[in-house]
């Protein structure tokens, strides 16, 4: 959690926040994908658990979770994942998770295992705030960052109890519907973007529909503390996970742009 609240203390702009699936295409170029993602100018790596059935996500995303499923990748191994990249890293990390992977694990050992792997926050995608007390609570236990999504239907009543949790940051849904890219910003959201920052202190990073330099930089122009990029790199994996040759460089050009321009 240190590691994440450090990250928004000391920037002196917008923080860029890749999202990439665990273990797509394998797992050893997940690997490589991260630590390229951090030498690239990524502030913050989001890391997709790869689920049979996620509901927030688009195809591109979920094309890439059945890469990783389909090579192996499980809750077991993605902790180890994420032990292997901290031997060598101490950006923060975030994972994007379901409700199911984290119930089949117990609740309370999924947040300490997280905790103990190296991650600093935990988002859960299908999680209603309603239920989320659980999930908070063991969260806090462990050190760990719950982090709570809102969006432009977010009711009064529910926003109200979301900027009363002690989160690392709020999710900002930039666009209703599921993961993937749009051509245009959404301008009830970037309202909503400045509604919260009126509200509460806790950081707030939109993400769905983001992804190029432009939009990164129209979101942090209107005062996002960070920008979450997810579909448009994870496609441009699945463009290139076949020609290892190319990847790797195609990934850093791609992350380059986005922070440069930012």
């Amino acid at each position: 959690m240190n590691r994440l609240q450090n990250a928004f203390d000391n920037r002196k702009r917008e923080l860029l926040m890749t999202f990439i699936v665990a273990g797509d295409p394998d797992y050893a170029t997940s690997l490589d994908i991260m630590r390229t993602l951090e030498e690239g100018g990524a502030d913050i790596i989001e890391l997709g658990l790869p689920f049979s059935d996620p509901v927030a996500d688009g195809p591109v995303i979920q094309q890439a979770d059945h890469r990783a499923l389909s090579a192996g990748m499980n809750t077991d191994r993605f902790f180890s994942l994420v032990r292997d990249f901290r031997k060598s890293s101490d950006i923060p990390l975030v994972v994007l998770t379901y409700t199911n992977l984290v119930l089949q694990r117990n609740i309370d050992n999924f947040y300490q295992d997280a905790a103990d792997a190296g991650i600093d926050a935990v988002v859960i995608a299908d999680l209603p705030f309603e239920e989320a007390g659980p999930y908070i609570a063991a969260a806090e236990t462990a050190g760990i960052s719950p982090v709570m999504m809102v969006s432009t239907t977010t009711s009064k009543e529910r926003l109200s109890g979301i900027l009363k949790v002690n989160s690392g940051f709020i999710y900002l849904v930039a666009a209703l519907g599921v993961t993937g890219v749009r051509q245009t910003t959404d301008q009830n959201a970037r309202k909503l973007l400045a509604e919260l920052k009126s509200l509460t202190k806790i950081p707030i990073a939109p993400g769905f529909g983001i992804s190029d330099h432009t939009q990164v930089q129209e979101w942090g122009d209107a005062g996002a503390d960070a920008v979450i990029v997810g579909s448009a790199l994870v496609k441009k994996i699945g463009e290139y996970y076949t020609r290892q040759d190319l990847l790797i460089k195609e990934i850093t050009v791609f992350v380059e742009n986005l922070k440069n321009q930012t």
